[in-house]
C-alpha cells in the first residue's frame, strides 16, 4: 500500500455545483474530491510537495475500498468545511472534531480516531488547566481548541494563529505562555524537537474526531463509514495508526 501521494494542487477556484455529488455519481466518475489543511502533523502535511499523514494515508485507504481514486485539494483550514457546502469537494478530512455547531452545518461520519486537546508548556509549573490563569495561550484559528481555550477562567489572553504550527513556533519563541493542540500532534512536536524543551501536561478536553460531507449526502457518509468499518476489521487502519502514532488510535 503507498503511504504518501504526490498532490495535485489545484489553487483555481473550482466551479460550484448545483448539488452534492452522491456515492454513486462519484463511483462513475472514478474518482472523489478530498479536502485537507496540510498542515497539521502527523495526521496532515507536507513533505516536500507531497501530502502526506495519518490522515492521507486513512482516507487513501477508504477510497481503495470504496472503488474510486482521490483528486486531493489543499487550503487554510477555516475554509474548508465552507468549501464543502459549497460542493467544491466531496469529503473533508482534516481532525474536525464533532461538535454540535459543526453537526448543524455538515454530516460527520464515524469517527476515524479520538483523541483532545492537550496543554503544552516551557514552563514545568504549566500543566493543568488551573494553570493556565494568568496565561498567554495559543491556539489554532477556527478549532475547538479554540473553543475550548476561550472558556478557561482566569486565561490573560488567547492568541490564535492560522496554522497550528505558527501557534507552537510562538509557544518556542517564547512568545507566549502556554499551546494547546492534539495530543499526538503535541507529542510529535516534542520528540522531533526535544531541545526545545516543551513539556506536554494534562487534557484541557476530549473528543471525536471525523471527515465530514455535505449535510444529508447520506449516500456518500454510508459508503465512507462501511469501508471505515472495513479497514478496522482487516488490519489496514491498525497499521497506518501505528506507523504515525505507535498505537491504535480508534475511539473505543
Amino acid at each position: 500500500m503507498k503511504t504518501t501521494k504526490l498532490l495535485a494542487l489545484t489553487l483555481a477556484l473550482v466551479a460550484v455545483r448545483a448539488e452534492a455529488r452522491t456515492f454513486e455519481e462519484i463511483k462513475k466518475d472514478g474518482k472523489i474530491i478530498v479536502a485537507s489543511e496540510g498542515a497539521f502533523p502527523p495526521f496532515n502535511f507536507f513533505r516536500g510537495p507531497t501530502l502526506t499523514g495519518f490522515e492521507i494515508d486513512v482516507a487513501e485507504a477508504l477510497a481503495k475500498k470504496m472503488g474510486v481514486g482521490i483528486e486531493w485539494r489543499a487550503l487554510s483550514f477555516d475554509a474548508l468545511l465552507a468549501g464543502l457546502r459549497q460542493d467544491r469537494w466531496d469529503m473533508v478530512i482534516a481532525s474536525f472534531g464533532i461538535t454540535e455547531e459543526r453537526a448543524k452545518a455538515v454530516t460527520f461520519t464515524n469517527p476515524h480516531y479520538c483523541s483532545g486537546g492537550v496543554i503544552v508548556a516551557k514552563d514545568p509549573a504549566i500543566r493543568t488547566v488551573k494553570d493556565l490563569a494568568g496565561k498567554i495561550v495559543a491556539v489554532q484559528t477556527g478549532t475547538t481548541y479554540l473553543e475550548h481555550v476561550q472558556k478557561v477562567p482566569g486565561v490573560k489572553e488567547v492568541k490564535n494563529f492560522p496554522k497550528d504550527t505558527d501557534a507552537r513556533a510562538a509557544l518556542v519563541a517564547g512568545r507566549v505562555d502556554a499551546w494547546v493542540s492534539d495530543r499526538f500532534v503535541a507529542k510529535a512536536a516534542l520528540e522531533s524537537n526535544p531541545a526545545a524543551g516543551l513539556k506536554m501536561g494534562d487534557f484541557v478536553f476530549v473528543e471525536r474526531i471525523a471527515s465530514a460531507v455535505k449535510k444529508g449526502n447520506t449516500s456518500l457518509e454510508k459508503a465512507i463509514d462501511k469501508a471505515l468499518a472495513e479497514i478496522m476489521a482487516d488490519g489496514t487502519y491498525e497499521a497506518i495508526s501505528k506507523k504515525y502514532m505507535n498505537e491504535d488510535v480508534r475511539c473505543r
